[in-house]
């Protein structure tokens, strides 16, 4: 297959015969190192959102700080019982608003998936979600501190949540026009290396700014924290350029699947039943039902662990900038590691593994909080080295099932499925929160949702040939 041409599948959705995987279509040609590395950078490109604006930075030491408090709660001390139950409402509100962005991302991505699809325009969706989604990161700067603001900051962070999810259906489609089943797997799990390496950067240049005193600028009004939001959407404009210049579409579109919008959903609902009621695709509906609890777990670790390493260990700046280079550096290294046993072993083993391996972490961390910050050292390094694998497996899981011409809507179903349930995790924190008015028992929230996707994960069976995803 030369580049960027796409054979037509060898069966239509409707014909009742098994549907050629899209993984299938490029044979064993390796795509141009070009392609995969542009493909690549635009990981590292949006990284810095989730990384510096959404875990490390400018939610846990900005937002949820006492910043945000009235005069009379931010004039306590730390441990004043008024004071820490001023910053669990913070705390949960930010939970709040990522549970209403799961809604959204519920009701938007498979449609907008199967719409990309339909028209073979999934970089078109590509773009929209990353224009937004950098639009977004510029409005944090009329974020001041100041508590009526609070809510703007959260509702940009979560629009920026559904924004960045939409663009990631499309980028994750477009995984399928670079990648065969036997490269798969390192290919997925390079581009969630070259995130976290890219967070990496962005921390190390976040420490930089602060070391130098934020060079020379007043801290009054939370101005060094809202030019980091900026500074993040300028990164995510320079790294985003090379997919859209170099990455080819991953199908020509299907005009037999172009419909009204509204139409759609309706479209989608028989396409669910469909994949339920067919036995040879069964077990793609239940590996989607299974990712959706598990990667709700795994985002909730990146999305409140800085929070938990500020509020309930008492992380100041400097160190848990440090802490989240070192989480960003075992995340990468470990992810693009993995992505060969991935290949070697089969996803679902290593997702198996990692799960595992990160609910035993999670219990230690709060059955050892007073022991200090040592705890969250060691045992959030521990979660940080399977969070990638884990995502990046699941990732490769769907590639290896889905039939060319429905990559969007396949990835579409997966963000839905999986980053759009993410009201469990986050309602999960939410109300462990507010019953016991203390943050570390979010931590509780966290491991149960990891527990269970581990559970409906393993009845799961594993496949490396393509399925009909029938209606």
């Amino acid at each position: 297959m030369s580049n960027g041409d796409h054979p037509e599948p060898q069966a239509t959705a409707n014909s009742g015969a098994v549907a050629v995987v899209g993984l299938e279509l490029r044979g064993d040609e390796p795509a141009p190192k070009k392609q995969i590395y542009s493909w690549a950078l635009w990981d590292w490109a949006t990284q810095p959102f989730h990384s510096v604006i959404l875990t490390f930075i400018f939610t846990a030491l900005y937002l949820t700080s006492d910043a945000f408090l009235p005069a009379d709660l931010a004039s306590l001390a730390d441990k004043d019982p008024a004071k820490v139950a001023g910053i669990a409402e913070l705390t949960s509100g930010l939970g709040l608003g990522g549970t209403i962005a799961g809604f959204a991302i519920l009701l938007l991505a498979p449609v907008l998936g199967q719409r990309a699809d339909a028209a073979g325009r999934q970089k078109l969706w590509l773009g929209i979600g990353t224009g937004a989604l950098i639009l977004c990161m510029l409005g944090l700067w009329f974020v001041t501190p100041t508590p009526s603001l609070f809510w703007l900051g959260v509702a940009l962070i979560s629009a920026g949540v559904v924004f960045s999810e939409i663009a990631s259906v499309n980028s994750n489609a477009m995984l399928i026009s670079i990648a065969n089943s036997k490269t798969v797997g390192r290919i997925s799990g390079l581009g969630w290396g070259f995130g976290y390496l890219g967070g990496i950067v962005a921390l190390v240049l976040v420490i930089v700014f602060y070391m130098a005193d934020w060079f020379g600028l007043s801290a009054d009004g939370g101005l060094p924290f809202r030019i980091i939001a900026v500074g993040c959407a300028v990164w995510a404009i320079a790294f985003s350029i090379p997919i859209f210049l170099n990455v080819p579409e991953p199908s020509l579109g299907r005009a037999d699947r172009k419909v009204g919008f509204f139409a759609s959903y309706a479209l989608l609902v028989k396409d669910v039943i469909g994949l339920y009621r067919n036995p040879s695709t069964r077990t793609t509906f239940w590996f989607l039902v299974a990712s959706a609890v598990f990667r709700d777990g795994l985002g909730a670790v990146f999305t409140f662990g800085a929070v938990i390493a500020s509020t309930v260990f008492g992380f100041k700046f400097i160190e848990l900038v440090i802490f989240g280079v070192a989480a960003n550096l075992i995340a990468g290294v470990s992810t693009i590691l993995a992505g060969r046993l991935d290949d070697r072993w089969g996803p679902k083993r290593l997702i198996l593994i990692s799960l595992a391996c990160m609910c035993v972490a999670g219990i230690a961390v709060f059955a050892l909080v007073d022991t200090g910050r040592i705890a969250y050292w060691i045992g959030g390094l521990i979660l940080c080295a399977f969070v990638g694998p884990a995502q990046s497996a699941g990732r490769s899981f769907l590639a290896r099932v889905t039939p060319a011409g429905r990559e969007g809507e396949v990835f579409g179903l997966y963000a839905t499925t999986g980053r759009a349930a993410s009201w469990i995790a986050q309602g999960a924190w939410t109300v462990l929160i507010l019953l016991t008015g203390n943050t570390k028992f979010g931590i509780l929230g966290i491991v149960a949702v990891l527990l269970a996707g581990l559970l409906l994960l393993l009845p799961v069976k594993e496949t490396r040939r393509s399925v009909h995803l029938s209606r």
